[in-house]
């Protein structure tokens, strides 16, 4: 029986070796410790060619191992005239090298309110991400195009703003990072079962049953304040209530990748992996 869940992590695995180094390498190295997903960090930049591109598709197809890529951290929806041309390359690099790569989702952070109301901001998301999505039809690159759940509430991002861009159009579908959203009031809420399965009834109702089953999570043990997230940690010295998580992930049948933030990357994400095991009742 193979599990509902994929587990990997953001970016190469902190064990990956110098040779063959790079992603071909944390393919490799991320399948031989028991991991079956990836999502290539290429948050500062997109400097790939089409070479290194087919290497890295031809390395995943041959160990099974699934991809993503986890686009810049500079995209802002919200960005300013002059600053939108800039942002919106760097996402649309991303989706055209990563499909070159194998992967099929690409990740990004939304932008900023800046102090402005959320249904304002997305009246003008809402058409500049439209336009990616066209711009990708016409070139027939099928990836999906996923906002992730930010984790400060000044931030773009909210789990119904992802809801709102993804209700508007198809290729849009949330990356949902639930450290972040448990991070995001700042209170300490949004970290059990009862409100986990509230989370996924939304989900569910707003994008239907079978989107349940092509989650793509985010996770992570966090560290917040009044404002929101601090920085990412381990699942050891964090509040995070891992197994409610996963029990309301097995209630609703959910399924997908879970890739791992926490900064012993690789060794939480198998720690997810086991929990979901031990939780789910799946070999």
């Amino acid at each position: 029986m193979t599990l509902s869940f994929k587990f990997g992590t953001v970016g190469s695995p902190t064990g990956t070796p110098k040779k063959p180094g790079g992603s071909v390498g944390a393919i490799e190295f991320s399948k031989s410790i028991g991991l079956d997903a990836l999502e290539l960090g290429w948050v500062q930049s997109v400097r790939v060619g089409e070479d290194t591109c087919a290497l890295i598709k031809a390395q995943a197809a041959e160990h099974g191992v699934s991809l993503s890529v986890h686009a810049p951290y500079y995209i802002n929806l919200n960005a300013d005239a002059d600053e939108w041309p800039k942002s919106r390359k760097r996402l649309m690099d991303a989706a055209h090298y990563g499909n070159l790569a194998g992967a099929t989702d690409i990740i990004f952070h939304p932008g900023s309110y800046f102090e402005q109301p959320a249904a304002e901001v997305l009246k003008l998301a809402l058409p500049r991400l439209q336009g990616c999505v066209d711009e990708l039809k016409k070139a027939g690159n099928p990836v999906n195009l996923r906002p992730e759940t930010m984790g400060k509430s000044a931030m773009l991002g909210s789990f119904e703003d992802t809801l709102e861009m993804a209700k508007a159009m198809k290729q849009v579908i949330p990356c949902i990072d639930f450290a972040h959203l448990h991070a995001r009031p700042g209170d300490g809420t949004m970290n059990s079962l009862a409100e986990w399965k509230k989370i996924l009834g939304v989900y569910q109702s707003a994008l239907g049953k079978d989107a349940l089953k092509h989650l793509h999570i985010h996770l992570s043990g966090i560290e917040y304040g009044p404002k929101g997230e601090k920085n990412h940690l381990t699942l050891a010295d964090s509040d995070l209530k891992l197994n409610q998580l996963f029990e309301a992930l097995t209630e609703f049948a959910c399924a997908g990748r879970i890739l791992c933030e926490s900064p012993i990357m690789e060794e939480d994400a198998l720690k997810m992996k086991k929990a979901w095991m031990k939780v789910s009742g799946e070999k």
